[in-house]
C-alpha cells in the first residue's frame, strides 16, 4: 500500500521496507509466538519519487535519525502486527511531512513597549525596596 504523506508526494509501497520482530509487553500466552514489533524502513538518499531539492532538505534535516541514508520508524505499542503497521506508517509520514515542511518565518527583532518598560523597572524597584528593608539598620 502506497503512503500519501501529502497531496503532492507518495512513497511507492516497493521503496517501503518491513521487519517484524517480537515486541516486549503484555500479550498474555500468545505474546511469545506472535511478531507484533514492526520496523518501516524508507531509503531517502535512493527514492525516486523526492525531488534533487526534497532529498537534500530531508537528508539535512532528518540526518540524526538516518544511517547511511535509510529512515527507519519502529512501532509496539499495540499488541497487534497490523495496527503497529498502520501506526509505522503515520509515523513516517508525520516524520517525512515536517522533514520537507518549509522554515518558519525569521523573527524580527522589536523594542520593548513603553508600558513594559515602565512595569519592568517598577516592579524592580518594590524588589529593591523589599531587600533593602530587610537590611540591618546602618549604625550612622
Amino acid at each position: 500500500m502506497d503512503l500519501e504523506v501529502s497531496p503532492a508526494l507518495t512513497i511507492p509501497a516497493v521503496e517501503l521496507g518491513w521487519r517484524f520482530s517480537r515486541a516486549s509487553g503484555p500479550g498474555g500466552q500468545h505474546v511469545n509466538t506472535s511478531d507484533s514489533r514492526v520496523e518501516l524502513f524508507w531509503n531517502v538518499a535512493q527514492s525516486s519519487v523526492l525531488s534533487e531539492g526534497q532529498r537534500e532538505r530531508l537528508l539535512a534535516r532528518l540526518e540524526p535519525r538516518l544511517v547511511s541514508g535509510v529512515l527507519t520508524v519502529s512501532s509496539s505499542e499495540q499488541r497487534s502486527q497490523l495496527r503497529n503497521r498502520q501506526t509505522a506508517l503515520v509515523k513516517l509520514a508525520g516524520l517525512v511531512a515536517a522533514g520537507l515542511a518549509p522554515d518558519a518565518a525569521k523573527r524580527r527583532a522589536t523594542k520593548p513597549t513603553r508600558g513594559s518598560v515602565r512595569r519592568r523597572l517598577s516592579t524592580k524597584g518594590r524588589r529593591s525596596e523589599t531587600k533593602r528593608q530587610r537590611q540591618r539598620p546602618s549604625s550612622e
